[in-house]
Parts: structure tokens; C-alpha cells; sequence
């Protein structure tokens, strides 16, 4: 059997593993109904032999006090060290309810660009040394995390309506954001990988669409993140690794664009958001590798599941270039039997 490492990397590369790749992510209150079931202290990639990525993360934030504002049975609020104010519910699945944002102006920005400086304690330099060693000979895919963009500026910075008025009236304000994240990032991640510390793959988030339709016109993003994401991928092939993007929603428009400055990984593939994944792999299988695309909201019913993957996993695994996994994350209406189950007939139908 091939390693996680060693399979992830043959699909990237659209070669044809052992089997599909598994790298799925359920949601906290999924993994709370798991444990309950019978997952105990396992790991999910533990319990179901999933294919184990570790995630790279480096602070490039502009570090402003994180804090409990209000917790109780139910929720907790907190301000995150971006300075959104945010309510995250404990017991139910689901994106945190953005509240306030320190950051709403060019004025607020450029104080808290002035905290976003080069410091060496953004970097986990303890995980790094206890863990290195064992992700290592696990054969884990270590994944370098990057953070900047489009998503993360209006979901974690300055508030979506701030964000999309800002690409009208002020769109240098939204492109210095965007450079000023991606610079420390990439920096403190050049200086991990100057250690010997070599990861194998990029990966960031940059959410561009909702359910059919796009947060902004194909024009503009050619002109202001196209830009940003090219500097992503171009830093990444420098250092012999891929690119993968996170992208939600409708981004249908956007794919061409992606494929041409070589993103080499597209994720969730959303379903339920208009996107066919069948059809982007029929358009650009053979130069983007495809992650998720398979509904979340069919993940309850195992007949419906059974199908789907029936129908689509054999197409989806052809020549390589696939990796499976819902359309974003496993809600938590679906059981630990029922997850086993659907991997138990990924690995059968995924099998080369």
C-alpha cells in the first residue's frame, strides 16, 4: 500500500495510485456526534483509514488580542487576532456569525498593517520540531497553509459588505490587503522551508462564489486577485511543489483562469452551488486535479450515496488527478456508520 504522501502526490501529478485519495474534513459538532457513536480519542483518519494531509500554518495575522467576549452552554463569542468579533456555536455545524470588525476603514488597515511585521514566533517552531520527525515516517502530505485573498479579507477582516463596496470604490485598498497577507505568509513559509522543513504542497482558501453566482465579474478578477493567486502558484512551482485552492460556491467563470496561471488542485467542487464535476473533469481533467465534488447533502442516505459514487467516482478517478471528499465538509447529520460505510465503497469503487 502506498503511503498518504505517496498517493496524494501521484494524483497530483495525474498518475494513478493504489487507490483514490480520501481527505476528507467534518465539521466540529460531526466529529462531537462521532465521538458519542463510537469514535472515542481516534482521529477520523485513524478510525476510517483516511489519507492523513497535515496542515502548515504560520501567523501572518496582525496579531490583535484574542479573547473570550461571551461564552455559554451554547456558543462562544470571541475576537480573533484579525479583530472580527465572531459567535461560534458549539453543538451545531456551520460557519462562525461574523459580529464586528476592528478593521473597516483604509485608516484602521493601515495601523494593523503596521503589526503585521516579520517576527520569528509566527512560526511553530515546537510543533515543527516534536512532530516533523513522526508526519515524516507516517507518510503524511504536510501542506503549507496560505492565507490572503478575497475570502479571507471579507470573512475575517473588514466584513463582506465592506469588502464587496471596496472592490468599486477603493479596489488598491482590497489589492494592498491582499499583497500585504500574502507577502508575510509566504515569507514566514520561505523561512520554515530554509530550516529543511520541506512541505509538500501549498494550499489556501479563497472563496469566490455562492450558490450560482460570483462574488465579483470575471474582468475584475483578471485585473485585481488574479494577480495574488498567480503569485501563489508561481511561488509554490518555484519550490518543485503544487498548488491547491479552496474555492466555494459557483466559480465556474473562474476555472479556465485558474487552470491557466497552474493551479494544480481545485477544491470542493460544490454541487449544490451549480458546479458539475463530472463536467470540469471532462474540460480541464487533464491539467487540474479535482478535490471533493461529491454533495453533502446526499451524505445522510446511503442509497443516494451508493449511487453517486457508483455513477461518478469512476469517471472522477480516471488517469489519476482525483481526490475524494464531499463538496465541503461532512455535516453532522450524517452517522459513524454511515460515514464507515461510504468509505468502505470509495475504497471498493476508488481502487485502481
Amino acid at each position: 500500500m502506498m503511503t498518504s504522501r505517496e498517493r496524494i502526490q501521484r494524483v497530483l501529478e495525474h498518475r494513478e495510485p493504489d487507490r483514490v485519495p480520501i481527505v476528507e474534513r467534518p465539521w466540529p459538532a460531526t466529529l462531537e456526534r462521532w465521538r458519542r457513536e463510537g469514535l472515542g480519542d481516534k482521529t477520523p483518519e485513524e478510525y476510517f483509514g483516511l489519507d492523513q494531509v497535515v496542515p502548515l500554518r504560520v501567523d501572518n495575522s496582525p496579531r490583535f488580542p484574542n479573547e473570550v467576549v461571551e461564552e455559554t452552554d451554547d456558543y462562544k463569542v470571541v475576537r480573533t487576532k484579525w479583530g472580527m468579533t465572531e459567535k461560534n456555536w458549539k453543538h451545531k455545524g456551520g460557519t462562525p456569525l461574523k459580529l464586528d470588525s476592528a478593521i473597516t476603514t483604509p485608516d484602521d488597515w493601515l495601523e494593523a498593517k503596521q503589526r503585521m511585521t516579520y517576527e520569528e514566533d509566527r512560526i511553530p517552531w515546537d510543533q515543527l520540531k516534536s512532530n516533523w520527525r513522526t508526519w515524516q515516517e507516517n507518510g503524511a502530505f504536510i501542506q503549507a497553509t496560505g492565507w490572503f485573498g478575497f475570502d479571507v479579507t471579507h470573512s475575517h477582516i473588514i466584513g463582506t459588505e465592506n469588502a464587496l463596496m471596496a472592490l468599486i470604490e477603493d479596489p488598491e485598498w482590497l489589492v494592498d490587503m491582499w499583497q500585504t497577507q500574502q507577502n508575510l505568509n509566504l515569507r514566514l513559509l520561505d523561512r520554515v522551508w530554509e530550516e529543511g522543513y520541506k512541505f509538500d504542497g501549498l494550499r489556501w482558501p479563497d472563496d469566490m462564489g455562492y450558490k450560482l453566482s460570483q462574488f465579483f465579474s470575471v474582468d475584475m478578477y483578471r485585473e485585481l486577485l488574479k494577480p495574488i493567486h498567480r503569485g501563489a502558484v508561481e511561488w509554490a512551482h518555484a519550490k518543485g511543489i503544487p498548488a491547491s485552492l479552496h474555492s466555494c460556491g459557483d466559480i465556474r467563470p473562474f476555472i479556465p483562469d485558474l487552470v491557466e496561471i497552474g493551479v494544480d488542485c481545485l477544491n470542493p467542487l460544490e454541487v449544490k452551488a451549480g458546479v458539475d464535476p463530472l463536467a470540469v473533469k471532462e474540460e480541464f481533467g487533464d491539467r487540474l486535479a479535482l478535490h471533493g465534488g461529491f454533495d453533502a447533502l446526499l451524505w445522510h442516505d446511503l442509497d443516494k450515496m451508493a449511487e453517486a459514487i457508483k455513477q461518478n467516482l469512476p469517471v472522477l478517478k480516471e488517469n489519476g488527478g482525483y481526490i475524494f471528499a464531499t463538496d465541503h465538509s461532512t455535516p453532522d447529520d450524517v452517522s459513524l456508520h454511515d460515514f464507515q460505510k461510504i468509505i468502505e465503497l470509495v475504497k471498493e469503487a476508488g481502487a485502481y
